[in-house]
C-alpha cells in the first residue's frame, strides 16, 4: 500500500460520519485495539485510509455477517497472520529467484557460454 494511506487525515466526527456509525463505536474499537488511531499532542485522534478500510471491514463483518466482536478479533488477527505471511513468501521467491540466477550464470560459465 502506498505509504499515504497511512496518513492521518481525519478527526473521530468525520470518520464516524465515512463510517455511517457513532463516535463512541469508534472509541470502543479503539479500547478493544481492533484500531490504534495517530494521537496529536493534545490528545485527538487521527484516522487514515487504512483505519477506515480497517473499520470498513470490521463493520461489514459485524453488521452484514453478524460476527460478534470475539470472532472479529480472530479473524483480524488471522488476517494480520496471513499478510505477514505472505510477506515472508515473497522474500522467500525473490531469494529464491536470486539463488537461481546465480546458479544459471555458474552453468554457462562452466560451458562455456
Amino acid at each position: 500500500m502506498p505509504q499515504e494511506v497511512y496518513e492521518p487525515k481525519y478527526v473521530i466526527s468525520i470518520a464516524a460520519r465515512i463510517l455511517g456509525c457513532e463516535i463512541h463505536t469508534l472509541r470502543y474499537y479503539e479500547k478493544l485495539g481492533v484500531v490504534k488511531p495517530y494521537r496529536s499532542g493534545g490528545n485527538i485522534r487521527y484516522y487514515s485510509e487504512a483505519d477506515i478500510d480497517q473499520l470498513r471491514h470490521v463493520k461489514a463483518l459485524m453488521e452484514d455477517m453478524g460476527i460478534n466482536m470475539a470472532g472479529v478479533e480472530v479473524i483480524l488477527k488471522l488476517r494480520e497472520k496471513m499478510v505477514e505471511m505472505q510477506h515472508r513468501i515473497d522474500l522467500l521467491e525473490a531469494e529464491l529467484r536470486k539463488h537461481k540466477k546465480i546458479d544459471t550464470e555458474h552453468k554457462n560459465i562452466k560451458s562455456g557460454g
